[in-house]
């Protein structure tokens, strides 16, 4: 997983890094729950699957992302690992390995509210594609 957190007043923003859009994508999904909690405390006992689309790259990711961050803030459910199984035009179908949330074992790092529009950007170049996303905190 490549990425790190950028500044952004009230609110944390993280650029991700991808060797090809499946990647990038997986990565983005596993960075969210790396901000949200130590991931290598995480078994992944649990898998789901996710069909998800958008009208462009940038739409995709914000919608893949939030149904990511939907499965902590609707279910608690913690994200271990995210592999995207293939990828279409601005659609992905993938698969978590998540853990239900145990007070006792997952320290919350960051209570991250919302996946945001604001500064979003998917682009490609010449290594790889990188991703940029701010989080509502």
């Amino acid at each position: 997983m490549k990425y790190q957190m950028t500044d952004h007043t009230a609110d944390l923003g993280i650029r991700v890094f991808g060797q090809d859009l499946q990647a990038l994508f997986a990565d983005a999904a596993h960075a969210l729950s790396d901000l949200i909690t130590d991931v290598s405390r995480l078994d992944g006992s649990e898998t789901r699957e996710f069909h998800i689309s958008g009208d462009d790259w940038p739409d995709l990711m914000v919608n893949w992302l939030r149904e990511a961050l939907y499965l902590w803030t609707g279910e608690e459910m913690l994200i271990r690992r995210a592999e995207v199984l293939s990828m279409s035009e601005y659609a992905l179908h993938a698969r978590v390995s998540c853990d239900p949330y145990a007070p006792d074992l997952h320290t919350i790092r960051h209570e991250i509210k919302a996946v945001t529009y604001h500064d979003i950007r998917v682009d490609r170049f010449s290594k790889g594609w990188e991703a940029q996303i701010i989080f509502d905190t």
